[in-house]
């Protein structure tokens, strides 16, 4: 690893070349986080809250794996940390060993997939080691991101859009050799240009909350975003609603942001947000019990959101919490608006009182991840500035399980990363003027000043 760590310092000053990338030897090894087979049933009787990431990641040594056609090894310099990677630690909704086992049946090649430990995680930033048969556009030393789409395009359902593929997977959740490690395997058309404004571990945090919250909210695929559109958003400081408050911002529609405490809305108030709502101070309580909702609460929420709006609905509701919120999501949404789901982190079975929907002409719209124009989009507007990472902390691979439990609990702000092949913070800059220009953006989900980093010299 130290000759491949070497060789990405020498990018800075041009050193290095296409030609000595390829030529570096590979390792038979790297470190990985991994969950293990013959753990899958190792928090049975427990309530998703008690399972702990802490107990079931690990971090391994495993074997560098087969390079196969169209695809790319890359050298991973960061990752982050997503809800997905919280779902695999804790078995929920189910073991992702069953994702590797039914891919593994799709050809020889994908054989490989399905092994005893699952390396996980759906974000990278790194350079690009080798590349197999048949990739053209990306070749060793390519500084990169990677989204998290994979796909094998064999049927026609996926040629108009790539999420409809009867063979779509998340990489590093439904397929192995995810980017929580020093080395992943991708396909080639996952690999986007890593913006060069911004270090390892800030280009690393975005891809798939930004991609998700581009196509929630802004692709036609999704709400179609126009401007002065009203768009509630749960949890707008979070890993996704942090995206998804950018780019109503960006977008000139109005952000309406819920949030769980003063520090949160403080931070959507530094994105520019106005129209807050701290769910907590509020005292919102959408269920009676476990089986009833109460519907006074939900007209007591509308009525917050129209003293934020001057009498106004919301036009859009950026949905992710799911059961506990989603009955009041559909009330609180205007007479042909739209609700638009991509997750259910509070539970699967959403209820909500039907007569709100089909009466008022709403839409519900179901939304996963991104497909290839998508995210390479979303990531466009991080390159250019307009969408900013929301890294709040980072860890070591050897915390990764901290940074899980984290998440899990909710503790952590934006995202968290985690610095994989990178010594230290604030390297891989490699546009210090354009970084200078958004500096207190980059930074302004860091948990306190002493965390910042300006990257200035923009070396490793």
């Amino acid at each position: 690893m130290k000759e491949i760590l070497d060789a990405i310092n020498a990018l800075e000053s041009s050193d290095s070349t296409t030609e000595d990338f390829a030529a570096l030897s590979l390792p038979e090894s790297y470190r990985a986080v991994t969950v293990h087979k013959d753990e899958a049933s190792m928090f049975e009787g427990l309530s998703s809250r008690e399972k702990d990431p802490r107990r079931s990641l690990h971090l391994d040594d495993v074997p560098v794996p087969e390079l196969g056609p169209g695809e790319a090894l890359v050298a991973v310099m960061a990752s982050s940390v997503n809800y997905n990677s919280v779902w695999t630690s804790i078995f929920e909704p189910v073991s992702t060993f069953s994702f590797l086992e039914r891919y593994g049946r799709l050809s020889p090649l994908t054989k490989r997939h399905d092994l005893p430990y699952h390396v996980i995680g759906s974000d990278l930033s790194g350079v690009v080691l080798r590349t197999g048969v048949g990739v053209n556009a990306w070749k060793p030393g390519d500084e990169v991101v990677a989204h998290c789409l994979s796909v094998e395009l064999e049927s026609a359902d996926g040629h108009n859009d790539t999420m409809l593929d009867p063979e779509q997977r998340i990489w590093g959740f439904e397929t192995n050799f995810g980017g929580l490690a020093e080395i992943a395997l991708v396909k080639s058309n996952q690999l986007m240009p890593k913006p060069r404004h911004l270090s390892w571990e800030e280009a690393a945090a975005p891809g798939l909350v930004n991609s998700t919250a581009y196509r929630q909210l802004v692709s036609r695929n999704g709400a179609g975003m126009k401007q002065g559109d009203n768009v509630l958003i749960w949890g707008a400081s979070g890993g996704l609603g942090s995206y998804a408050t950018q780019f109503a911002l960006a977008g000139g529609a109005n952000p309406i942001c819920v949030v769980s405490s003063p520090e949160k809305a403080d931070i959507c108030r530094r994105m520019g947000a106005e129209a807050i709502i701290d769910r907590n101070a509020e005292g919102y309580k959408f269920w009676k019990d476990e089986h009833h909702q109460d519907q006074r609460e939900w007209r007591r929420f509308g009525g917050k959101i129209r003293e934020l709006t001057g009498g106004e609905d919301v036009d859009i509701v950026f949905e992710h919490p799911g059961r506990e919120t989603f009955g009041a999501s559909v009330y609180v949404t205007r007479k042909g608006g739209t609700i638009v789901t991509c997750a259910s982190t509070s539970g699967y079975e959403h209820v909500y009182d039907n007569r709100y929907l089909w009466m008022s002409l709403k839409r519900i719209v179901g939304s996963h991840f991104a497909n290839y124009r998508e995210a390479w989009e979303a990531n466009r507007l991080i390159a250019k500035g307009k969408i900013h990472p929301t890294l709040s902390k980072t860890y070591t691979l050897e915390q990764t399980g901290q940074a899980a439990f984290d998440v899990h609990r909710n503790l952590h702000q934006g995202k968290v990363g985690v610095l994989a092949l990178a010594p230290a913070e604030g390297l891989g800059v490699r546009d210090p003027q354009l970084r200078a220009k958004h500096l207190d953006s980059i930074n302004r989900f860091r948990d306190d000043s002493s965390e910042r980093t300006d990257g200035h010299s923009g070396s490793e």
